[in-house]
């Protein structure tokens, strides 16, 4: 019989997750893989799942409310997309992670989500380390600081780590920069803040390695599981 196309795809894209992990001298358990389903329908994120994938990452709160229903409670649902401070309320509500914090203001907004409805939810600050005017993210240490500072009063929200995008097709040198930069950022945080941040969700399909040789605990990997994407 046959495999399932996607089955295979997510073997083999854990399988070479799991190597470039050991190749930098890290554990396997160490790089978490993040299945990006943005676009895909509710059936082809279930056959992952029921190959053994729990974490999958979506760009849209709207996305998140029509997939979130109909699957698997144990699905753990990450947005990673960027997030408008009027949709904050549902992310929270529909996600267990959100990775695109990028402003005092947004984390504030969570903040008020999350104690209104009893829920905690872990996120992350977004940071543009590649300085590309077509990426969202923060650009300075000092806004970094100002989400912290905003949301660790706050058990129902727990400040986890950063995340980054590189720019696509550039040297090797230039994204271990990029992903170099987004874990000095955050050392910089935790010693300030004297917290720990232990995740650093950077990588994706075309880069993962890289970001895995420096430090990446998530990696964002969509394309090479689910196929390339047609938008509407």
């Amino acid at each position: 019989m046959n495999m399932n196309p996607l089955i295979r795809n997510y073997e083999i894209v854990r399988e070479q997750v799991a190597e470039a992990a050991l190749n930098a001298g890290r554990k396997v358990e160490e790089v978490r893989l993040l299945a990006v389903s943005k676009t895909f329908p509710a059936e082809d994120i279930r056959t992952v799942f029921d190959a053994g994938q729990l974490c999958f990452g979506e760009n849209r709160v709207q996305e998140l409310m029509s997939k979130v229903p109909v699957l698997p409670p144990e699905v753990e649902w990450h947005l990673i997309g960027h997030l408008q401070s009027n949709k904050a309320a549902k992310a929270v509500e529909y996600a267990s992670w959100i990775h695109s914090v990028d402003s005092a203001e947004l984390a504030q907004k969570i903040v008020n989500a999350a104690e209104k409805t009893g829920k905690t939810i872990r996120i992350l600050i977004e940071a543009n380390m590649s300085g590309e005017e077509s990426k969202f993210g923060l650009h300075s240490f000092e806004d970094a600081a100002r989400i912290a500072e905003v949301v660790l009063p706050h058990p129902a929200v727990q400040l986890k780590g950063l995340m980054t995008m590189a720019e696509p097709g550039v040297s090797e040198s230039r994204l271990r920069e990029t992903f170099s930069g987004l874990r000095q950022m955050r050392d910089h945080l935790e010693s300030e803040f004297g917290i720990s941040l232990p995740e650093l969700s950077m990588g994706m399909s075309s880069d993962y390695e890289a970001a895995i040789r420096e430090g990446s605990t998530m990696v964002r990997i969509g394309t090479a599981i689910f196929g390339g994407r047609t938008y509407a």
